[in-house]
């Protein structure tokens, strides 16, 4: 068989509830997370992310009680994000039952971070996520963005990839703004970017719409993909991907 690839739905959060927004704005309820992480599980899901969505703009911690019920109630490896700020938020995190953190904000913002998470929780519990869109102005074309999305950084985004590779992180999880929750298809030049200048593996996240997508993703140099609203309201079953990617001569777990 050929690279193998897993599948990774995320559950996007605010207030305790899953939603799903377009272009990180216009977000819609979409259920209970632990009732949807649950089923995600039951349909064949490899792994997830919980992403507490507002935790950093509202400069609060990840909230805690939706991890540990997750924790009971899932049977696959799950990653949680925002609101991690520090060594000591994501330790309660792992501590709540998460299997992985992924920081995005504070990483970027204290770079030494990243360090002392890997050398604290050990590497394979750490992602590092980069929010990122469209810039010409920059060598790669594309700007690291932090706060969900909302504050531009003027940081070159696949720059800072390899310089989170640096770290010997072994998940890099760029999201692009521009394709996330638009269903167009993943924003493939960044993934194939990332891909060559980085050892981590690179999770496609944001714009999947259709079986081809995720395919697509793959040939461009993803390992791990993450979707999120075509799972969410049924557009696409896990099952139906998973026998898809392995027509096309993929090895799915």
């Amino acid at each position: 068989m050929g690279q193998q690839v897993s599948i990774m739905p995320c559950l996007d959060m605010q207030n305790g509830r899953v939603v799903k927004g377009v272009h990180f704005v216009d977000i819609k309820d979409a259920g209970d997370p632990v009732a949807c992480a649950k089923a995600y599980c039951e349909a064949g899901a490899d792994e997830l992310a919980l992403l507490d969505i507002t935790a950093t703009v509202e400069n609060r911690p990840t909230m805690l009680d939706v991890v540990r019920r997750t924790a009971e109630a899932v049977t696959v490896p799950f990653t949680v994000g925002g609101g991690i700020r520090d060594v000591a938020s994501a330790t309660e995190v792992i501590e709540a039952g998460a299997d992985k953190v992924s920081v995005s904000s504070a990483a970027f913002r204290k770079p030494q971070v990243i360090a002392e998470m890997v050398k604290t929780l050990g590497r394979d519990r750490v992602t590092v996520a980069i929010d990122v869109d469209v810039n010409q102005a920059l060598p790669s074309g594309y700007e690291v963005y932090v706060d969900g999305g909302r504050t531009a950084t003027g940081a070159d985004a696949v720059e800072w990839a390899r310089r989170v590779d640096g770290f010997g992180v072994p998940v890099i999880l760029p999201t692009s703004k521009a394709g996330d929750g638009a269903r167009t298809g993943y924003d493939l030049p960044v993934i194939r970017a990332m891909a060559q200048a980085c050892s981590a593996a690179i999770v496609a996240s944001g714009g999947a719409g259709k079986l081809e997508h995720f395919f697509e993703a793959v040939e461009a140099g993803a390992s791990i993909l993450l979707a999120a609203s075509v799972f969410h309201f049924h557009i696409i079953d896990i099952g139906e991907l998973k026998a898809y990617l392995r027509g096309k001569g993929l090895s799915v777990r």
